[in-house]
């Protein structure tokens, strides 16, 4: 596993240069996709940057709810005695994706109310780049071995030298050498995600009708994968489902609800 390197007292993870890299590719695409429409581009730079810090609070919130983490906490004082490597380093993990996008979605909403812009016709342009960015996060869990499944012996399994949480951790009692790697599957699905959305961006019949179908196969996709994925025991569980999963559902529910009223209001 590559967990990052350093640049003089600053440590750089390999999941933070993922997640770089995930905001400086959606802003380029944005930005191409906004000068089809003979929209300014600037305004993709504003909703990225807004979607970036919205996405970062709105992730570390979701953790602390579900899992009880004071990352967040951990890394505001670090950054407040000076600590600033121990700082970048704490509010760096612990990001849930679906309180990511929760917070994004509020931080740029409130841009697009400001600017008196159409939710719904921008809903259409991010949507593509929710799952890209979602896929390029996931080639930095699998990087640093975070997110992985529950252990199996089949030919699917993979082995993590140094998974955050170990083996040992998270499977006590147990000699666990493979696990499913759920990053992998996540990856696929949302860079498929992306590219059917990208490729259709042209020939959509009504407003809403990409974020929407977003919505369906972003909540589908997670909520299969969740039934292999390692969850720690602080983890919110209800009737055999995950708190991710009952996300997931509201989003299955809403995508195919709106997406019907929409297309038949458009008819």
């Amino acid at each position: 596993m590559w967990h990052g390197f350093d640049i003089g007292f600053i440590h750089i993870s390999s999941f933070g240069l993922m997640m770089f890299l995930a905001f400086l590719s959606c802003n380029l695409i944005i930005r191409k996709t906004l000068k089809e429409k003979s929209i300014n581009p600037v305004v993709g730079d504003d909703i990225i940057f807004w979607a970036a810090i919205g996405g970062i609070v709105g992730a570390k919130f979701y953790s602390v709810i579900e899992y009880g983490s004071d990352s967040f906490i951990d890394g505001l004082s670090y950054l407040f005695k000076g600590e600033f490597s121990l700082a970048i380093e704490n509010l760096g993990s612990g990001l849930v994706f679906y309180g990511g996008l929760m917070g994004g979605l509020i931080a740029v909403s409130l841009y697009i109310y400001k600017k008196g812009l159409s939710w719904i016709e921008y809903a259409d342009i991010v949507a593509p780049l929710l799952a890209l960015g979602h896929g390029i996060g996931r080639i930095g869990c699998l990087l640093v071995g975070d997110d992985y499944g529950i252990p199996t012996d089949s030919v699917f399994g993979m082995h993590f030298p140094n998974p955050i949480p170990s083996f040992e951790y998270a499977f006590p009692g147990q000699n666990v050498h493979y696990v499913y790697p759920t990053q992998i599957y996540e990856m696929v699905a949302y860079f498929l995600i992306f590219l059917y959305l990208y490729r259709y961006r042209h020939k959509v019949n009504f407003n809403g009708e990409l974020f929407f179908e977003y919505l369906f196969l972003t909540g589908l996709s997670r909520f299969l994968i969740e039934f292999i994925r390692f969850h720690d025991s602080n983890a919110f569980e209800f009737m055999g489902l995950y708190g991710a999963q009952y996300v997931s559902l509201i989003m299955i529910i809403f995508g195919t609800f709106f997406h019907y009223k929409f297309r038949k209001t458009h008819k």
